[in-house]
């Protein structure tokens, strides 16, 4: 009796262990959590838009400590143009992933929408 009861034991220990293990892949493996493409095309989005944002407000805080250019005169219209030119080079940064930060960023969207699924609510007026 005591081989059957080890054997089941087993059997048991050796089912849960693989389906613990087939837990584990679908969750690594299936890391969007049941969002749609357009979901994670748009977290990606936001993910890129954010680094872009902060990658613009460096350049801008390391602009302010350099002197003016002196051969062009300054002015408000380079003021201007010089910020538009910043915000492409921060988005072209961040669209090649400067930082790093939009993959994490992506990373905890992802996650932070797949564990909070919308709530559809009727109403019926």
């Amino acid at each position: 009796m005591d081989i059957g009861i080890s054997q089941i034991t087993t059997g048991t220990d050796t089912a849960a262990a693989e389906k613990a293990r087939q837990l584990q892949r679908q969750t690594a493996g299936g890391a969007s959590g049941g969002l749609s493409e357009q979901q994670l095309k748009q977290a990606r989005k936001v993910s890129q838009d954010f680094e872009a944002l902060m990658v613009g407000m460096m350049m801008k805080s390391m602009r302010a400590t350099v002197g003016q250019d002196k051969l062009t005169g300054g002015g408000h219209g380079e003021e201007v143009y010089r910020s538009l030119l910043d915000q492409e080079y921060a988005a072209a940064a961040a669209k090649r992933g400067s930082l790093g930060l939009a993959p994490i960023i992506e990373k905890d969207i992802i996650r932070q929408e797949s564990r909070n699924p919308v709530k559809k609510t009727d109403r019926q007026e």
